[in-house]
């Protein structure tokens, strides 16, 4: 399978400042950003939104967000597989602080937009934790930034985690196209896998074409840092391979201004959906909850 750029190894898209930085031009599309920025004890980076809305979402560690006069207090979390974060939002057309007095990795999710919404923090405890699926499909969802949960313009993102030797994404899915019951969205996905007795881990991501217009076309072998891009086409499985818990990072945004996530299933694994009933979801899962309270410990 000839994965023709879709699939970016960790620091392959790394620029200015950013150990991963992929942006509508460098991805050939029109909205979708994601960024991903290390910081060290004590550090800070400024950056200017642009024509695009972005979250900042700590991937490890805690971080201030200074924007619009305001500043957010980012308790952060160890890392992807340890707890549901809180987050900030922040709008285009603004100047953007971010300072980490212990360091970390911070996420920074973006897609272009029309309308600039207030910044705004997004605590832990507000984050609904789905577990979807059932059987060796099951996965845990953090919907942080999912588009019936948390107001944007244009902007969708939400985390997935699945227990290794589970198949995440499945039954394969697209939303290529604008019509009733699917939205037009390109995607990113970023992955960090869980390693094992000393060993790094490692996953597999699977897209194929859905159609004549369709083209992307990916078999993956995916370590953390690694990015996949799907401007269409059927995606998954995301395969957490046995011994190795998956997380993988979901960005994504279209030309509709509704904003909704409306996908197709395709039509020869659509039955496994219906087996869901008669099975249990894994019983690995949640991996955790997002807290009751406002107050998050590490």
């Amino acid at each position: 399978m000839g994965n023709s750029g879709f699939h970016l190894a960790d620091g392959e898209a790394g620029h200015d400042g950013y150990r991963t930085f992929v942006d509508p031009d460098s991805a050939g599309w029109e909205r979708s950003s994601l960024r991903v920025l290390e910081l060290s004890e004590g550090e800070s980076h400024e950056f200017d939104t642009g024509d695009s809305e972005w979250i900042v979402l700590p991937l490890s560690g805690s971080c201030a967000v200074h924007c619009d006069d305001q500043t957010f207090e980012l308790a952060g979390r160890a890392g992807v597989f340890a707890g549901v974060t809180d987050f900030a939002y922040v709008p285009r057309d603004a100047s953007v602080r971010i300072a980490s007095g212990c360091g970390g990795r911070f996420a920074l999710t973006g897609a272009r937009c029309e309308n600039r919404l207030p910044a705004r923090y997004g605590p832990a405890s507000g984050v609904p934790v789905e577990l979807r699926g059932a059987g060796q499909a099951s996965r845990q969802v953090n919907n942080f930034g999912a588009a019936h949960v948390f107001e944007a313009d244009r902007l969708i993102a939400v985390e997935v985690l699945t227990p290794a030797g589970n198949w995440s994404s499945f039954p394969p899915h697209k939303h290529d196209e604008d019509r009733e019951g699917e939205s037009r969205l390109e995607e990113i996905y970023y992955f960090e896998i869980a390693g094992s007795h000393g060993t790094p881990g490692i996953g597999y991501q699977r897209v194929y074409p859905s159609g004549p217009g369709s083209s992307t076309d990916v078999l993956a072998e995916v370590r953390s840092g690694d990015v996949v891009l799907i401007p269409d086409g059927w995606h998954g499985p995301s395969m957490a391979v046995p011994g190795y818990d998956m997380y993988y990072l979901n960005v994504m945004a279209g030309p509709s201004p509704d904003r909704a996530w409306l996908i197709c299933d395709d039509p020869a694994h659509a039955w496994v959906r219906g087996t869901w009933p008669d099975q249990q979801v894994d019983p690995r899962l949640p991996f955790y909850r997002a807290p009751a309270g406002g107050e998050l410990r590490w």
